[in-house]
């Protein structure tokens, strides 16, 4: 296993549910953490140690990724890996003409990723054992109703995203994961009743699942984690 030993991790979209757990788990475990917001007021800070940075992060603002990965250079001095955690879902029919929800699904939950991305590489390529922790869904393996068709085609592109870190950054040490969790009990789903034998994750849980795939060695990596909330025959 790959020890914390005071590794630099950045999250997406940490002031609440997936990401702020996973950011309590980290913490517990050694990492030192920079936490990125639209809000970063809102990112509950209680139990953290002093050595945590919390800075604004927007995923629709190109310039933000650059200028984030260099206050965590100033910071700390080098970055370890990045959990992308930041999305949005929003539901739309298939003959809807406004496109406004799709344009914003992309730049969320694919393009902020992406600019996010390119911004650390040089920094993940210098670390030897860079980790990018993409968390992605369920919806990024199947389509499960036609009014998320926007919300899985962002997710289907944020999955083909993180196999191209793979690919990119492997002789450099870089090693990238997609979890793709089923509901999660989040904001994003909680007026969502989920239908008979279904149930939904704990945040914690896919926290607990993150923390694994940061300790895995650069000779065992798993390129996909999927995280079912219910019996699935096929995907």
């Amino acid at each position: 296993m790959l020890a914390a030993n005071g590794r630099v991790i950045m999250i997406s979209g940490a002031n609440r549910g997936i990401g702020l757990a996973t950011a309590r788990v980290l913490a517990a475990r050694g990492f030192r953490l920079s936490l990125g917001a639209r809000d970063p007021d809102t990112i509950d800070k209680a139990g953290f140690d002093s050595d945590l940075q919390v800075v604004r992060w927007d995923a629709t603002e190109p310039e933000m990724s650059k200028a984030w990965a260099a206050e965590v250079q100033q910071n700390f001095g080098q970055i370890d890996g990045v959990v992308l955690n930041a999305g949005v879902a929003i539901a739309g029919k298939l003959e809807d003409d406004d496109e406004a929800a799709y344009d914003t699904m992309w730049e969320v939950n694919f393009k902020g990723p992406l600019r996010l991305t390119r911004a650390i590489l040089p920094a993940l390529r210098a670390s030897g054992h860079g980790r990018v922790i993409n968390i992605v869904s369920l919806s990024g393996k199947r389509l499960m109703s036609a009014s998320m068709l926007g919300y899985s085609a962002s997710k289907f592109a944020a999955l083909t995203l993180t196999h191209a870190i793979r690919h990119d950054g492997w002789s450099d040490g870089i090693r990238a994961t997609a979890i793709c969790p089923g509901l999660v009990a989040t904001r994003m789903v909680a007026n969502v009743e989920p239908p008979e034998g279904q149930f939904k994750i704990a945040p914690d849980t896919i926290a607990e699942t993150v923390a694994y795939a940061l300790s895995l060695p650069n000779e065992a990596v798993v390129a996909e984690i999927l995280v079912n909330s219910r019996l699935e025959a096929s995907f």
